[in-house]
């Protein structure tokens, strides 16, 4: 199955709206982010075969669980090569998309990408989170591989809007750091992930603020 194939089947497996033209551009995305790995070492995974499941598919796999609201904006934390946060801007260009990241090598390449991609509803901010000061405010804040869910909330429900949601992807169910999240925060769900081609446990957790 060639990526293009498996893309495709991938998406319709997921039940998600993503035209032709969005698809060519995932795979362009796929295409500059190995052509970057080469020198700049972004991610682990290498090969486009790969890549379609490990980081396309798995990214989009979050869509169903976050996006029944209108456009608005979401936040990328710790963005490294752009995951989720490109693959969910291709897919759904009504969301601004801000891409946080502290490694000013990642943050020039997810520049470069966005440019190249032409991607108007993406920014991108080159920042430790500890340091980062924005006033925008995020209806989601997520984060594939930032932290554990205690430090992911502490640093970022301040950033959220008004009735707005943290989101946490996760391998397997992580039993222990739910354990640990900070008070005033509930658990909206931790619906497990089917990720097409990828053999693999997968988890959200989803979190809100507790309204006072």
């Amino acid at each position: 199955m060639t990526p293009e194939q498996a893309l495709s089947a991938g998406i319709a497996e997921l039940s998600i709206q993503v035209d032709g033209d969005a698809q060519q551009k995932l795979l362009d995305y796929l295409a500059l982010l190995e052509k970057w790995n080469r020198t700049h070492n972004l991610t682990a995974i290498r090969g486009v075969d790969r890549m379609v499941a490990q980081h396309l598919l798995d990214s989009l796999a979050v869509l169903p669980h976050v996006f029944q609201r209108g456009a608005g904006h979401l936040a990328d934390i710790g963005s490294g090569g752009g995951l989720p946060g490109i693959p969910i801007a291709i897919a759904r260009p009504d969301w601004d998309v801000t891409l946080i990241d502290s490694s000013h090598k990642k943050s020039t390449f997810l520049r470069q990408a966005a440019i190249e991609l032409g991607l108007g509803n993406v920014s991108v901010i080159n920042a430790r989170a500890e340091d980062y000061d924005g006033a925008q405010r995020f209806e989601l804040v997520v984060s594939r591989a930032f932290s554990d869910l205690a430090t992911f909330a502490a640093l970022w429900r301040r950033f959220l809007a008004r009735g707005g949601r943290l989101v946490a992807m996760k391998g397997a169910y992580p039993h222990a750091e739910i354990g640990e999240i900070p008070g005033g925060l509930r658990i909206v769900d931790v619906p497990a992930l089917r990720v097409p081609g990828l053999d693999a446990q997968r988890h959200l957790v989803i979190l809100e603020e507790i309204p006072v």
